[in-house]
């Protein structure tokens, strides 16, 4: 198939399949249902590659870093799926995926220009912008990666909270170890955050045209919130050693506003675009 033929649509109704089929083998579990799921996602992780591929996109773009978002947690749901086959795993990787493709085809597809891929053009002002973007987008990974593992969690909580019959109904991973994948997601959001935050304020600085309205920008300020929030997060888990339900319900907002922030357009001139 010519890859100018893949679309969005391609690879997204293969993530929904999957996603189906994943929720059908929780009620009914059959090996058939696990291994056509994870054939299905496996199809859709290969024609989102080859899309990607052959289109230049942009971090700095609403549509670009969703769906490279989507792509890099595509990777992570596929993995997941076979290193924790007797979890509940996809029904809660694959929405997130699924979510982020279609806030991206709901933004408007940015005019051809040189992707990410295109290194020749990755000089001077429009490299330390593809820093910022791939900062940016690592932390947001990071980002993602907490709340599915808050999310878990605050259910598993209230499964044993209920005291419900081991091995009957959804499947998670311990509480011990949701709570450890959280941390080591906030630990690896944060710096990657802040490196990605300093460069853009280094790229927004030295622009000629800043004015009193730039700083309306809804990307600056979500990722300044953004920022914050992981900041108390820190601060909770480290300082006044909180744990459980308080943190998996920030981190939740966190992914609430990183969403936001990625689904929103600058609006200021030059070098941030």
């Amino acid at each position: 198939m010519p890859l100018e033929r893949i679309t969005l649509f391609c690879f997204e109704a293969s993530y929904l399949l999957a996603l189906v089929l994943e929720i059908i083998q929780m009620f009914q579990p059959r090996p058939i249902l696990r291994l056509m799921g994870t054939a299905c996602g496996s199809a859709g992780l290969v024609a989102h590659t080859l899309f990607l591929l052959n289109q230049p996109l942009s971090l700095s773009s609403q549509y670009g870093s969703l769906l490279f978002l989507a792509w890099i947690l595509a990777v992570f749901y596929l993995y997941g799926s076979i290193h924790h086959r007797n979890r509940a795993w996809a029904v809660f990787v694959l929405p997130v995926v699924v979510g982020l493709i279609l806030l991206a085809d709901v933004n408007p597809k940015p005019s051809d220009g040189p992707g990410i891929l295109d290194l020749e053009s990755l000089r001077g002002e429009r490299f330390w912008r593809m820093i910022h973007g791939g900062l940016l987008l690592l932390a947001g990974v990071g980002v993602c990666v907490g709340f599915l593992a808050s999310v878990m969690y605050l259910i598993q909580a209230q499964r044993l909270k209920a005291k419900a019959i081991p091995g009957e109904g959804i499947r998670l991973l311990s509480l011990e170890r949701l709570e450890a994948m959280n941390r080591r997601a906030i630990n690896l959001a944060f710096p990657l955050l802040t490196g990605g935050v300093i460069v853009g304020v280094a790229l927004f600085a030295q622009q000629s045209e800043i004015s009193l309205a730039n700083w309306h920008d809804r990307r600056i300020w979500g990722g300044g919130i953004l920022w914050f929030v992981y900041a108390i997060l820190l601060l909770l888990r480290y300082g006044i050693h909180l744990r459980g339900r308080h943190v998996a319900w920030l981190t939740i907002l966190a992914f609430g506003l990183l969403v936001f922030t990625l689904a929103s357009q600058h609006t200021t001139v030059g070098g941030l675009r």
